[in-house]
């Protein structure tokens, strides 16, 4: 089964938790505190694993979560890190965040890797907190939580030549006819339904990868028809090779054919009409080929234009060397569009939002949601120092300026607490 485009949540692990500990010993009366931080938390890694050649294992997957990491113990003992998860996908693996849209990763390339959710860092035991002023404290703090996304995960297969053209047009047979791949052929449409792969290799040592797309059709890219889900693994080429069914087997006309599967690529990226284009006239073992070559080449003079037949298997070393020739003009082309990976903050905006909902006043921000998470509420100085880097932050203020008054209820989470000066 070829799986190209899929939707997965992951949630990397929470960190471990921080101990609260002091040395007892016999003969150590001030022992002080000895609370180890906790392990941090596994992270989801994507890796690329060239064996594959689909997302399908991923299918299965609707959640991948990692371990929390281990919790601190007495004596200095911090927890052990969870063992990342590494989730292996083929190359020109594409991962997306779905909220913001931000590509994560493109494994193309030396890309081999990327860690698409990190895993929480471990909390700190208490003896972390000791000062100069505390000497002794009884607190210490949980592990922070993992990140949590929905990722969009798209693959553009990496071929270094295209093959495009409508429907019937024998793309599948130039393939099987050049390589060692074995695509479902027939005579009627859409026999393609997943691209094809195949290895070329040439009596003089020189080899590309070919890949056959299904057919295109008019309004590929709003949709119609299958074609338009593999557009984007043309994006991944280096050449596209258009075939042309030159005989009009079907009552075509060459020339429209043409200019319809150009249209397609053109609305679908400015970028994929650009690549470098070889024009294979195919089928001109059929009666009308010739004359409609010539009328083709009057219309597209500038074209590159090769003719072949498979039925006479004319035309293909020519058509091989010349896609050899092309591809070693333009190896060092990127494969894909660069992404940017620019993420602009302001910081002199605060770092959380307060509403009022009926009358509760609700606290939201990412740096405060983990400071509310990350503290031992079962602790009177944790709940000490959770107060002080709230009013540190400026909620307090900001609640009174909003017209907070004492006694109010606040809520962060899912918990509510009450508002005092």
């Amino acid at each position: 089964m070829f799986v190209d485009e899929l939707t997965i949540k992951v949630i990397a692990g929470k960190g471990g938790d921080g101990c609260t500990s002091f040395r007892r010993e016999k003969f150590v009366p001030m022992g002080g505190p000895d609370g180890g931080n906790g392990g941090a938390g596994a992270s989801i890694i994507f890796r690329v694993d060239k064996g594959l050649k689909t997302l399908v294992d991923l299918r299965y997957m609707k959640i991948i979560k990692g371990k929390k990491g281990e919790n601190g113990k007495g004596s200095n003992r911090n927890g052990a890190n969870a063992l990342d998860v590494i989730i292996k996908v083929p190359e020109g693996t594409t991962i997306v965040d779905a909220n913001t849209n931000q590509v994560i990763a493109d494994l193309v390339g030396n890309v081999h890797e990327a860690i698409v959710a990190h895993g929480g860092r471990g909390g700190r035991g208490n003896v972390a907190f000791k000062t100069q002023n505390d000497t002794a404290p009884k607190f210490s703090e949980l592990g922070e939580p993992g990140e949590e996304k929905i990722l969009h995960v798209e693959l553009k297969m990496i071929a270094d030549v295209g093959l495009v053209g409508l429907p019937s047009v024998g793309k599948s047979t130039i393939l099987s006819m050049v390589s060692a791949a074995t695509p479902k052929i027939a005579s009627y449409h859409f026999t393609t339904l997943s691209p094809n792969l195949g290895v070329v290799k040439l009596r003089d040592g020189r080899s590309f990868i070919m890949a056959d797309l299904p057919g295109l059709i008019k309004g590929a890219k709003d949709g119609v028809g299958l074609g338009h889900k593999f557009l984007r693994h043309a994006m991944r080429t280096k050449i596209l090779v258009h075939v042309i069914d030159m005989g009009a087997e079907e009552n075509r006309n060459p020339i429209e054919d043409y200019q319809i599967i150009r249209r397609e690529l053109e609305d679908y990226s400015e970028k994929l009409a650009l690549k470098k284009e070889i024009i294979v006239a195919n089928k001109m073992d059929l009666e009308n080929a010739f004359k409609n070559l010539d009328e083709f080449k009057k219309t597209y003079p500038d074209k590159v234009i090769v003719p072949i037949s498979s039925v006479t298997n004319t035309g293909f070393d020519q058509l091989m060397n010349l896609i050899a020739d092309t591809l070693d003009t333009i190896k060092e082309d990127p494969l894909e569009e660069d992404f940017s990976h620019v993420t602009y903050k302001f910081h002199n905006e605060k770092p959380f939002k307060i509403t009022k909902v009926g009358d509760v006043w609700v606290l939201e921000g990412d740096l405060l949601e983990k400071l509310f998470k990350m503290t031992r509420f079962d602790e009177d100085e944790a709940i000490i120092r959770f107060a002080r880097k709230l009013k540190g932050m400026g909620v307090d203020e900001e609640l009174e300026r909003l017209g907070a008054k004492p006694g109010d209820e606040v809520q962060i989470c899912d918990y509510i607490f009450e508002f005092k000066e």
